[in-house]
């Protein structure tokens, strides 16, 4: 199962855990889709948009439940990366676990990714 990442405050996740979609952080909704990143892009994604942002959640989807509106499209250094285009059935999230904010102000992904 190839497994996809967004990465979410986890005051605005806990905002809307009682609806059946997420549309996206505000980030997301300009842009017009769901930014996600593959197990190879989180840490770097983690470095460059989201540095010393605290109370972070990762949540794992399911990439082939998503159908046709999930994307691959370049972005950084013209690395493909999965974008939504259309809101994320929460019934497609297979997990979700805290990401852990270190003394340094970095962060660390949860164990086995």
């Amino acid at each position: 199962m190839p497994l996809i990442y967004k990465i979410s405050d986890q005051d605005h996740w806990d905002s809307i855990r009682n609806e059946s979609n997420y549309n996206g952080s505000k980030i997301d909704e300009n842009d017009g889709f769901i930014h996600f990143s593959t197990q190879e892009q989180l840490q770097e994604t983690l470095e460059k948009h989201y540095k010393g942002q605290k109370n972070l959640l990762l949540i794992a989807v399911n990439s082939e439940d998503l159908g046709p509106e999930l994307k691959w499209e370049p972005a950084r250094d013209g690395a493909l990366f999965p974008h939504l285009y259309g809101p994320l059935q929460k019934a497609h999230i297979v997990w979700e676990k805290p990401i852990i904010d270190t003394p340094q102000g970095t962060h660390c992904l949860p164990n086995g990714i």
